[in-house]
């Protein structure tokens, strides 16, 4: 008896030694359609092709020479915002200037800023996308000009409190049709 009530007595003693842990924290997997572009006219010196994720472009703003259109995601709720301008008097510099310094006032609450050069010159267009990393409110910016007479700069914001862990897969999305906007992008006079 002595045999069995030992070992059995030892067995419980040290078969219930640690304590439970909690499940790991688990993450949000969040899947986007995938993108299909048509393109769309705006009555400006431009079209582009977007996303069919984005609400159809109904109204043209307009402020003496700046133009703009909003591109809007409500899935995502998020806006792409261009802003046309036509390049005259030498002010490519100073649209230039305006569009990088936009950018640059990101740095504060940015990790980091990456640039990519694009080129296209077959369609005349060429500009910069800057990819903005951090807790900043524009995810990424850019802008596309012919350097003679046209020049369209973009943001991307979201309706939300940067916080780029949360907005990250969005964010990268959305580069995707940042960089089809500038793509496709063709100049029209």
């Amino acid at each position: 008896m002595k045999r069995i009530v030992l070992p059995l007595l030892g067995l419980l003693m040290f078969s219930c030694g640690d304590d439970p842990l909690p499940k790991p924290k688990g993450y949000l997997r969040l899947e986007y359609p995938k993108a299909n572009y048509k393109k769309t006219s705006v009555p400006l010196p431009f079209s582009f092709e977007k996303n069919e994720l984005a609400n159809p472009i109904k109204t043209i703003k307009s402020l003496g020479k700046t133009n703009g259109v909003d591109v809007k995601y409500p899935t995502l709720k998020a806006t792409i915002y261009l802003t046309y301008k036509a390049v005259e008097n030498n002010n490519l510099d100073s649209l230039l200037r305006d569009a990088q310094n936009l950018t640059q006032k990101h740095t504060i609450k940015a990790d980091e800023i990456s640039s990519n050069l694009y080129e296209n010159k077959e369609a005349n267009v060429y500009g910069m996308l800057y990819e903005i990393g951090g807790n900043a409110a524009s995810q990424s910016q850019f802008y596309v000009t012919d350097s003679i007479n046209h020049f369209l700069s973009g943001s991307l914001y979201f309706y939300a409190k940067p916080n780029y862990d949360s907005i990250y897969p969005a964010a990268e999305y959305l580069k995707k049709d940042i960089k089809k906007i500038m793509e496709s992008v063709r100049w029209e006079d």
